[in-house]
């Protein structure tokens, strides 16, 4: 089975971004929708099948207002951050 989290954070301000809604989608599915806790994190979905998500981050950023990243998932946990400033955004695939 495949879960998927994510963790956002504000290098603008050096802190988690709270609030933060993120979404999974599969096709045009839209499978989850969360908002980030007070450390910036948010816990997607468990018992995901193996295969290729969209997720939808809106963060508190005056620049980057939707940041859409797709993803193969396999068997097993993925967790895939988001950094975000006014002037930058990053992600990576954690673990």
């Amino acid at each position: 089975m495949t879960s998927l989290s994510t963790h956002v954070l504000d290098t603008g301000t050096g802190r988690p971004a709270v609030d933060v809604a993120v979404s999974l989608h599969r096709g045009e599915e839209e499978l989850a929708l969360v908002h980030t806790d007070a450390d910036g994190r948010a816990r997607l979905a468990d018992g995901l099948d193996a295969g290729v998500y969209r997720i939808v981050f809106h963060p508190p950023s005056p620049f980057f207002r939707r940041v859409e990243l797709e993803v193969e998932l396999g068997d097993g946990h993925y967790h895939v951050p988001l950094l975000v400033s006014p002037y930058s955004c990053a992600s990576y695939r954690g673990s």
